[in-house]
């Protein structure tokens, strides 16, 4: 077969048939078009909340409720989950707390791979810690700055306090944390709480009773992060099946995922019902076009073209309307997504419409394959010419 060949003519006579040629591709256009918009606003809504979502580690915590009794070995164990991104034992909240100038600050504990460090330096010891944004702003406080934080107790009914100078290391954006807080090690923590129950913490200078060394610590709550958002619902049902009540997110990943099911759904019966009327076109096209060129076809098998080249010659200018359109279409879209996204977008780096290359070459090959496809099944009529009718036109 002179693919080549049969390529060329039937270029030239796509060409020749320039009106046709518009209006088949306008047909086609008026069907890719509208789908490319209605999933790039799919795909792109979806990624977009799914990626706010992702971004937010809040998303991804897992909040033990009432009063716990927690081994640090039990969280050490939780933290080498392979579901699990990020596991520290916490002291009780009430004691958690420090006073700097006329600002209480709630303290939480940290580690290496905290999600709301990320790209912060990690404090280490007693006398470093990281701001949140807001603490940061009401103390005019700076990354270098030393603090000089108090941690008072009550005991026999009179306020003692004790001191110690903190230097702030870093300060974390607000999106990461939005209350007055600071992170520590969570030997700082222990020291805090040790100080309050009336406990000696000999390394801070602070008085009080005399720690056992074969004392075991209990704590009674813990910072726990799942790896991604698919790790949240099952570490819900694990800790349920530990009869330990804990409060997630998993209602509001459920919905995006609801979501994104519910468009899919939608968006793949608009297009089958779309591809199907496109293919029904490009059929009913065809068999026009073989009807229409009857005579000209009957002259190529007069000069010898086999069945396979005269339905190669049909399909050939179906591909031809089909490359136009999906171009086309492509052209379209971008200006539409442009567009949606300047009108609707607030936040930069999301999309209320986007597409991906790979998109657009699915779309491509979908195009290129269903105008195939219906060409060859409505062009099979070629078959029936014959060379004699050929002879009689000459």
């Amino acid at each position: 077969m002179r693919i080549p060949l049969v390529a060329s003519l039937a270029w030239q006579d796509y060409r020749n048939d320039a009106w046709l040629s518009a209006c088949s591709v306008l047909a086609l256009v008026a069907v890719i078009a509208p789908l490319l918009v209605l999933f790039g606003l799919k795909f792109g809504l979806v990624s977009s909340l799914t990626e706010r979502l992702e971004t937010d580690p809040a998303t991804r915590e897992i909040i033990p409720l009432g009063g716990g009794r927690f081994s640090s070995a039990f969280v050490e164990q939780l933290g080498q989950r392979p579901d699990v991104a990020f596991a520290l034992p916490r002291t009780r909240q009430i004691a958690a707390t420090a006073q700097v100038g006329t600002l209480t600050l709630e303290m939480l504990p940290t580690a290496s791979g905290d999600p709301l460090l990320a790209g912060v330096p990690m404090p280490r010891g007693l006398d470093q810690i990281v701001l949140s944004h807001t603490a940061a702003e009401k103390l005019a406080a700076r990354p270098g700055d030393w603090l000089e934080t108090s941690v008072a107790r009550q005991v026999a009914g009179r306020v003692e306090a004790r001191r110690t100078r903190l230097q702030v290391l870093a300060v974390v954006p607000l999106e990461a944390f939005a209350r007055d807080g600071l992170f520590a090690d969570l030997s700082l923590l222990e020291a805090a709480e040790d100080y309050r129950d009336g406990r000696a913490v000999p390394a801070l200078g602070w008085d009080g009773e005399a720690v056992g060394m074969s004392e075991q610590r209990v704590y009674p709550a813990f910072r726990l992060y799942a790896r991604s958002l698919v790790d949240v619902e099952p570490l819900r049902v694990y800790f349920a099946g530990q009869n330990l009540l804990v409060s997630t997110q998993a209602h509001t990943i459920a919905q995006v995922q609801s979501l994104s099911r519910n468009l899919s759904i939608v968006f793949w019966i608009i297009a089958g019902l779309a591809l199907a009327g496109a293919f029904a076109a490009i059929f009913a096209g065809a068999l026009a076009a073989v009807a229409r060129k009857r005579r000209e076809l009957s002259v190529l098998r007069l000069l010898g073209f086999s069945t396979g080249a005269l339905l190669l010659f049909v399909v050939m200018q179906a591909l031809y309307s089909a490359g136009v359109a999906a171009v086309l279409s492509a052209g379209l879209y971008a200006l539409a997504e442009a567009g949606l996204n300047q009108l609707f977008v607030q936040v930069p780096g999301e999309h209320a419409s986007h597409l991906l290359a790979r998109h657009y070459a699915l779309a491509l090959v979908a195009v290129l394959g269903v105008s195939a496809v219906a060409a060859a099944c409505g062009g099979w009529r070629v078959a029936r010419i014959q060379a004699s009718e050929g002879i009689r036109d000459v």
